[in-house]
């Protein structure tokens, strides 16, 4: 100790040590953890083991359980649709309709300049009045005929009266030979003049179709002057284009007066929006439980909370690939298996307030009435 320590000031130093040496031995005793009981451990162990079994008994039960309804959602709704295309063509002279217009059957649609079609029309009622005179002349040419022949049948008796007289004169010695030779060449001629007015008859029968009885406009050559004549009037008919059915009209805004349509080109499209269907395209794996008069439920995207309900009505006969412009070639090297879907008709049995439009999106549940429980216990 040197001078400059003042022993007072040591053993407060001494005495303030003392508790920091303690300090740290009662803080690790009030850290430290109890000692674990025996059983937590067991039933920690139980858990863990016991936990991922309820789990494969829930999935199992849920799959066997399941399996009942069947459902896609690559599904649509589909409505008639008929295109209204006109049977002549020309320029169009009016449309009538507008874009989205609600039309029934018969309703015009729009009208092609019938100018040319009235003209050929007058043309064929023309040739049917020739038809019916040329009929006329060839009933008076039959009459003149008939007449004809009644005449040379007439002069036919006179001269064969005149040869058997002259005959019986010359047997008696009382007639000259020239007599009987002119009655002879007489009766000839008359004879021949028979044959030639019953030719004539007969042509002039045969020009009224062999029956002159028979109504004019029976005739083979008035009914195909009458027949020009209504392919004329039904083509005049036909540059007025009407709805062939009822329906919604669209596509026809691009119609305008003084454009030249062929005939047969689509114009426009009536769809019918009074009869829809769905048609479900389901993987060819879910068919197997699938069969016609299963219920389905359909909810369709537009409409939110909106439940129609159908059945199943029939199946497609081919897979959708098949029916598309270029099928796909499975003859190659680089084959992947692609699981297919085939199309289903569903019908729908309820009716909505809410309009169903052609190409909707819908989703569909079909209830098969059975679980694979069901189908395992066969």
């Amino acid at each position: 100790m040197t001078a400059d320590t003042d022993p007072s000031d040591a053993r407060p130093d001494a005495v303030q040590s003392a508790p920091s040496q303690s300090g740290p031995a009662q803080s690790d005793q009030t850290q430290s953890d109890p000692a674990p009981k025996p059983g937590t451990a067991r039933r920690k162990r139980l858990l863990m083991l016991a936990m991922p079994l309820l789990l494969v008994l829930i999935g199992g039960g849920l799959w066997l359980f399941g399996g009942r309804y069947v459902s896609t959602d690559n599904a649509y709704i589909h409505q008639p649709m008929m295109s209204a295309a006109p049977e002549v063509g020309g320029r169009v002279a009016e449309v009538l309709v507008t874009e989205n217009q609600h039309v029934t059957a018969g309703t015009p649609l729009f009208r092609i300049d019938p100018t040319d079609y009235r003209i050929a029309l007058q043309s064929a009622e023309a040739q049917l009045s020739a038809a019916r005179l040329t009929v006329a002349k060839e009933r008076a040419a039959y009459a003149t005929a008939e007449a004809q022949l009644a005449s040379a049948h007439a002069i036919a008796d006179v001269q064969a009266r005149e040869l058997n007289r002259q005959s019986q004169l010359s047997e008696r010695g009382v007639g000259s030979q020239a007599a009987l030779d002119d009655a002879t060449i007489a009766g000839r001629t008359a004879e021949n003049a028979v044959r030639v007015a019953e030719r004539q008859l007969a042509a002039a029968a045969a020009a009224l179709g062999g029956d002159p009885e028979a109504e004019t406009d029976s005739l083979p050559a008035v009914r195909a002057a009458l027949a020009t004549r209504a392919a004329a009037q039904r083509d005049l008919d036909r540059t007025t284009v009407r709805a062939a059915t009822d329906g919604t009209v669209s596509q026809i805004e691009g119609l305008n007066v003084g454009q030249f349509v062929a005939a047969g080109s689509g114009i426009a499209t009536l769809v019918n929006g009074d009869d829809s269907w769905i048609e479900a395209n389901f993987k060819e794996t879910q068919l197997g439980s699938l069969s016609q008069g299963q219920p389905v439920t359909i909810e369709v995207d537009a409409y939110p909370g909106l439940e129609l309900h159908g059945a199943v009505e029939s199946f497609g006969s081919a897979t959708g690939s098949q029916f598309s412009l270029i099928p796909a070639q499975n003859a190659t090297g680089n084959w992947v298996k692609v699981v297919q879907r085939v199309p289903v008709r569903i019908r729908l049995d309820d009716t909505s307030d809410r309009p169903l439009r052609d190409g909707m999106s819908v989703g569909v549940s079909v209830d098969t009435g059975a679980t694979r429980l069901d189908a395992l216990r066969g």
